[in-house]
């Protein structure tokens, strides 16, 4: 029996850190901005939209990934996701359509194995992560633990 490696997604995720020849094929890895998109959000496309499809459409177009539908227009895609997504959480959704808001939401680049698919990654936010560091106090465990008893 054949072993997997023709299909579609099969094998490891690309990684963006690999040690590898250049290949003229090998598409390069887009970074994203990871304080999101800071553009005007466009018109919902798929005419009016209630408004837990207003609010969704709001929130993944301050997404960084919505960089790139801007970038590729993939507007529609993601409203199709955005309605499709909300159908899915009704009590009475079938699992096909859980799986397919599954699917869509890889293909626009949602899940982390859709970004890799697509070769997008976040960029890196140091000053950030300097700022959320926990601060060491220079006293003791003995001294937190008398200062917790009283005394």
């Amino acid at each position: 029996m054949p072993s997997g490696g023709a299909r579609a997604r099969s094998g490891p995720a690309p990684d963006p850190n690999a040690l590898r020849r250049d290949r003229k094929d090998d598409a390069d890895w887009v970074v994203l901005p990871v304080e999101g998109y800071q553009g005007d959000v466009p018109r919902f496309p798929l005419g009016a939209a209630l408004g837990a499809e207003t609010d969704l459409w709001v929130i993944l177009w301050r997404k960084p990934q919505a960089f790139m539908w801007k970038k590729l227009g993939l507007e529609f895609e993601v409203a199709a996701y955005v309605r499709a997504f909300l159908e899915s959480t009704e009590t009475e959704a079938s699992a096909g359509l859980k799986t397919a808001v599954l699917r869509m939401a890889a293909e626009i680049g949602l899940s982390l194995p859709g970004m890799h698919s697509l070769r997008w990654q976040f960029a890196e936010d140091e000053l950030g992560e300097r700022r959320q560091a926990p601060v060491r106090s220079g006293s003791s465990a003995k001294d937190r633990l008398k200062a917790i008893q009283g005394g």
